[in-house]
Order: structure tokens, then sequence, then C-alpha cells
């Protein structure tokens, strides 16, 4: 059976001399693994459009529960993402995520739509990577059903709480004084209202909050550490990213 739909690769590995198994997140099946034959050979038409985080139009074929890329090509390639290391493996973390929080064969729209429109933005340069990545966290949270509850004391009820403090655990915000838990982080300044914002905007206005300085020091601490303490595992690529952020 051969179907034609458009597809995120999410991973890329090396198969025998010159196939590649892909890590597919597609518009009609969700997350699906495909074989593309001889993708690795400098001839091959499909060589481009099977590479990690190029979103392409492909044809498979599906025979005995598996599948095969008969035709691809690019429909965007992130190119700026090449960039420097920094930029690529911060994508092959939101990558990580993606395969790592998606559901084999199950069509997911709005998960897709967060993947590509990071992608784009973090491609672009259209804003700074800590806040791409920190709304792609947070909006990933949501979708995968680890929303936090952030619209008032999970104590007092205040809607403004004073310090506020996120519990990574439970999820619930907190004033500071009324917060009895070992595993909050802070959201000083308008870092909450950020938190806020990605949340609950249309999703592609998830980055349309304006924030800097300690309040984004704030804000992507949060957001990093709610998802590893939500998903309890580490990711590669974000370890990867670490070491040169830094540099």
């Amino acid at each position: 059976m051969f179907e034609t739909t458009k597809a995120l690769v999410l991973r890329e590995v090396k198969y025998k001399e010159a196939d590649r198994i892909l890590t597919l997140f597609t518009a009609d099946n969700g997350k699906i693994t495909a074989k593309a034959r001889g993708a690795l050979r400098k001839t091959s038409r499909t060589a481009a459009a099977t590479q990690q985080l190029t979103w392409s139009d492909m044809t498979l074929f599906l025979n005995k529960g598996k599948w095969t890329v008969n035709e691809a090509s690019v429909i965007e390639p992130f190119d700026g993402l090449k960039k420097n290391i920094a930029t690529f493996a911060l994508g092959s973390y939101f990558a990580e995520c993606v395969e790592a929080l998606s559901v084999e064969d199950q069509r997911d729209d709005e998960l897709l739509s967060l993947a590509l429109n990071s992608l784009y933005a973090l491609s672009r340069e259209l804003h700074d990577p800590r806040k791409i990545k920190a709304a792609f966290e947070l909006r990933l949270m949501s979708l995968s059903g680890y929303r936090p509850a952030v619209e008032r004391c999970a104590v007092c009820g205040a809607e403004e709480p004073e310090e506020p403090v996120l519990d990574l655990i439970d999820g619930r915000l907190f004033c500071r004084k009324c917060c009895r838990s070992g595993s909050a982080v802070t959201l000083l300044g308008d870092s909450l209202e950020a938190m806020r914002a990605v949340l609950s905007a249309p999703p592609k206005q998830i980055f349309s909050f304006e924030l800097s300085g300690e309040g984004l020091v704030d804000l992507a601490y949060a957001a990093e550490n709610y998802l590893l303490m939500q998903t309890e595992r580490s990711f590669g690529t974000l370890d990867y990213y670490k070491q040169f952020k830094s540099n």
C-alpha cells in the first residue's frame, strides 16, 4: 500500500552501507519508523529529504507492517539550524522530546505544529533560543497531559502570588510563604505571566511574550526542569546542547 504524506524527520540512523532507518513524525499517521533504501548514496533522490530535522513530502510504502520511503522531496530544510553546532543540537533536542512523548501510529496535529513552529523560529533566529526552548518545553508538557496549574496559588488562592514559585513535582503554583515543597523554583519578574501566556496562547503565538534578563533566566530554568521532572528521564541531545551553549 502506497501513501503520500508530509513528514518531519526526527531521527536518522545509518543501516548497512547506504540505507537510513528514520523516525518520522507524519501529518497523517504520527510517529512511524521507515527505511530509506540507498539514501546515503550520492546519486540518491531521497538523500536531502531524509536528513534529520527536514520537513518533506514523502511517498511511503507499507508492507507487512513495515514502512519504506519510495519517494521524497524537501519542503523546508531548516537550513538555519546547520549554521552552528549549538543550534542544531537544540533542534535535535526538540526532535528527541517529540519522539519521546508522541505515541506510535497516532496522528497529533498540535504536536506536529509545535515542532514545526519551534524549528522554524529557531532556524530563522526569530527569538532568543532560550525563549524558543522554554516555550517549546512548556507547550509540550501541556499537550502531553502535564500542564502546570499556574492560575493561582494552590494554598491561598491568590491570582498574583507574592514571590511566586512552581512546584516541579506536582506542577502547582504557590506564594513563597505558602510553599512547603523542597522542589519549587522561583518565577520572579514577568516570568509567571510569560508562562501563563505560553500555556494559553494560540499555537502560532506561543513566542509572542516579551521577556529578558532574570525573568527569562527564571522561565528557562523552570521550563527545562519541569519537563525533566515530569518525564523522569534525561535527554542526550540536551546534554550535548549544553556543552556548546556555554562556549
